[in-house]
């Protein structure tokens, strides 16, 4: 049982995992053993998850998910497969403790009247020294 949050809970029969070679060092245990692991969690058929936590997982991860809506999150970071493991269990609650929460709706706010007036100044400005390069610059030749 993957513990989220008190109210979410994952099941270890929600989660697959694939054990795969990792890259990096370790010598010949790179080679023959692997260490790292690619869990795998089927974010669309869930019926853990509530559908808003659903709809934030599946945008905020996108890069992660496949068109199947599975979530892949590899772990290789250390030498040991199980320690491995624990890392993608781990990444994965972060995921999902950020898909709980959430967005906190924006305010519209007004621009002040300094930062307007800022704004015009420094347009003013710009313009001011384009149009003096321009009428330098037509007595200028190339060639």
């Amino acid at each position: 049982m993957l513990i989220v949050t008190r109210t979410l809970r994952i099941p270890e029969a929600e989660l697959e995992e694939r054990f795969i070679r990792s890259s990096g060092p370790g010598g010949q245990n790179v080679n023959k053993v692997a260490t790292a692991v690619q869990l795998r969690f089927d974010v669309r058929r869930s019926p853990f998850l509530a559908e808003d936590v659903r709809e934030r997982l599946l945008t905020q991860e996108k890069n992660r998910i496949t068109e199947d809506g599975v979530l892949i999150i590899e772990a290789r970071r250390y030498r040991s497969q199980e320690r491995n493991r624990q890392d993608a269990r781990e990444r994965l609650i972060k995921v999902l403790r950020r898909a709980i929460v959430p967005p906190k709706p924006r305010k519209r706010t007004r621009p002040t009247r300094a930062s307007n007036l800022k704004r015009l100044e420094d347009k003013k400005r710009r313009g001011e020294r384009k149009r003096q390069r321009r009428e330098h610059g037509s007595d200028r030749s190339y060639g």
